[in-house]
């Protein structure tokens, strides 16, 4: 999902596991915003999967990020993204309503990379 909303994906584990510290990047490797994360917990119910992450120090923002896919007693497949956050930078600060606009098409990018994965779109 992430890689398919552009971003680069560096993570200290193959799979969303407690503890697992994720390098995210967004631009090109000269100019690649950093964006560090740590997953705080994991969703593993019979119908419920997921993981949510909280930034790390460096990351422009400060907050948590939940993704959950699940599927419903007639197979419905359904995805929850919510986050949390404020800016934890200076340069986020000044530009906040870019930051906020920036995540807002962050998310968009989750959902139609999602929708990509699921042949949907």
């Amino acid at each position: 999902m992430h890689r398919g909303a552009g971003l680069g994906v560096t993570a200290s584990a193959p799979t969303a596991v407690d503890g697992a510290v994720v390098a995210l990047t967004l631009g090109t490797r000269a100019l690649a915003l950093l964006i560090p994360c740590q997953v705080v917990y994991t969703v593993t119910e019979p119908q419920h999967r997921g993981f949510a992450y909280g930034t790390l120090a460096g990351h422009p923002e400060c907050g948590e990020e939940l993704f959950v896919v699940s599927i419903d007693e007639a197979e419905r497949v359904t995805c929850e993204i919510r986050s949390f956050s404020r800016q934890a930078s200076a340069l986020a600060r000044v530009g906040a309503p870019i930051a906020r606009a920036m995540q807002r098409r962050t998310t968009n990018q989750y959902v139609r990379a999602l929708l990509r994965a699921a042949g949907t779109e």
